[in-house]
């Protein structure tokens, strides 16, 4: 055989000649990523807290090429690509301590270079363009430039921490002493509630939606409209104590963090409790004066008693009629939104008598065919199989009521629920209390509801934020 193929013809197929100047480094194979590196890298897969704001879904617009369907992401490193050979003195555990240290720093980074860039390629042109006036884009940015200097702060605190190793060791005591400037996050976050709904009837201008749209296109934007932008530091700000409980993880007990983290986390988390109240109230002060009423006996006194709102969001009565439905804090209000005048802000008409939590009964009706008995079921119509209902019922100082309500989907059935209880037995405990009798010890909102800072938007396309 070997004979045969020395005498077959020559080949005519071609062969590429090796370069001369190629050296033996250019076969070999290449070296394995350093054992640190691939340590790093496993370890910031499992703990990585850096979500960005999630892009909008797609719009029906047309794309300039292909690539541009898909959002753009910052290119991530991680804190073993910036160490050299520290694999031998380095603990797993500190490797996944020093991770978690790092990705709070560039978390910082990324949240000041999206505030810098929302300021000068949204509110400058805008601005200059006049395609809003000053006083409107003051209240839709609120005090976003306020918040730069704050991280920025920050951000040179936590660089000053790297050592010449680049390893940090204590990070606890830089948290304390910065996390109380944080309080200058109640303003910004209350003024959220009106900035939305002022941002989604600027929409409605042709002007506006247009040169949202192209910068939405844009590279810079990562297919994120502007209000994600706007939402960033409310959404850092509940990262903090997931953050610090991760550091507190990988810290061992002897060391001087272990004293300073638990501490640092107790007041982060005070902070966003108050953050939360302030902008609940603000949240239900901004709707309150929305609401328009047909008849005197609807300004019943539990409205203007609520601090603040469970939820709100639209539901469909028996009739397929879509409502917008408030659960405040105690009292659930049924209303019609109204056509609105483009420079008014929304209206919401009060439809029949709102229900007072404390005399509220909730019957969660299960899925089925409808009927045709002309019962609840069987008035919806379109639908092979009723879904996601549930009723609400009162009966009090005025006649019974009843309504029976269909959320979106399975889950806005649950958070309405979920609310609707928590209202329940709050404002039932509240009685109590002023019945002299023996109250729950928590009187406040359950804080599970309320971890989205002015967003418990019941609809089926707004998604709850993981915490």
């Amino acid at each position: 055989n070997d004979h045969m193929q020395d005498t077959e013809g020559p080949c005519n197929k071609r062969v590429k000649p090796v370069d001369k100047s190629a050296s033996v480094t250019g076969i070999i194979t290449p070296v394995k990523t350093p054992a640190l590196k691939r340590l790093g890298q496993s370890i910031q897969r499992s703990i990585s807290f850096r979500t960005e704001a999630r892009p909008l879904p797609p719009m029906p617009i047309r794309t300039r090429q292909k690539a541009s369907s898909f959002p753009r992401r910052r290119s991530s490193q991680l804190w073993s690509d910036t160490v050299d050979s520290l694999s031998h003195e380095l603990s797993t555990k500190e490797i996944k301590r020093q991770e978690v240290i790092y990705e709070l720093t560039q978390g910082e980074k990324q949240l000041i270079e999206d505030l810098s860039l929302v300021k000068k390629v949204y509110y400058e042109p805008m601005l200059k363009l006049d395609i809003m006036t000053e006083s409107e884009l003051g209240q839709i940015f609120g005090t976003l430039d306020s918040l730069i200097p704050l991280h920025e702060d920050l951000l040179a605190r936590l660089e000053g921490l790297r050592g010449a190793e680049k390893t940090v060791q204590e990070v606890g005591p830089t948290m304390m002493d910065w996390f109380p400037c944080l309080e200058a996050y109640i303003t910004y976050c209350c003024n959220q509630v009106g900035a939305k709904a002022l941002l989604d009837q600027k929409k409605q201008d042709r002007r506006v939606e247009h040169f949202l749209r192209l910068c939405q296109e844009s590279s810079f934007s990562r297919k994120l409209d502007l209000w994600n932008f706007l939402d960033l530091p409310r959404s850092r700000l509940v990262k903090y104590p997931l953050l610090l409980k991760e550091i507190q993880k990988s810290t061992p007990p002897e060391h001087p963090d272990e004293e300073e983290l638990p501490q640092a986390i107790e007041l982060i988390q005070r902070i966003i409790t108050e953050v939360n109240l302030k902008t609940g109230e603000a949240e239900c002060q901004f709707y309150r004066r929305g609401l328009c009423y047909s008849e005197d006996s609807q300004r019943v006194p539990e409205i203007q008693a609520s601090r603040f709102l469970y939820c709100h969001g639209e539901l469909k009565s028996t009739k397929g009629q879509k409502l917008h439905v408030f659960l405040f804090e105690l009292v659930l209000v049924l209303t019609r939104p109204v056509a609105q005048d483009r420079e008014g802000p929304a209206q919401f008409q009060v439809y029949r008598q709102p229900l007072p939590a404390a005399h509220l009964h909730l019957e969660d009706l299960p899925d089925g065919e409808p009927s045709s008995s002309g019962s609840f079921r069987g008035a919806f119509t379109g639908n092979d199989k009723v879904k996601n209902c549930f009723r609400v019922s009162t009966t009090g100082r005025s006649k019974s009521q009843s309504h029976s309500l269909q959320a979106n989907d399975s889950f806005n059935k649950q958070q309405w629920i979920s609310c609707l209880r928590q209202a329940m037995v709050q404002s039932r405990d509240r009685q109590a209390q002023t019945s002299h009798c023996k109250p729950s010890e928590h009187l406040s909102p359950d804080p599970a509801l309320y971890n989205n800072i002015a967003e418990l938007n019941l609809n089926s396309d707004v998604e709850m934020p993981d915490t």
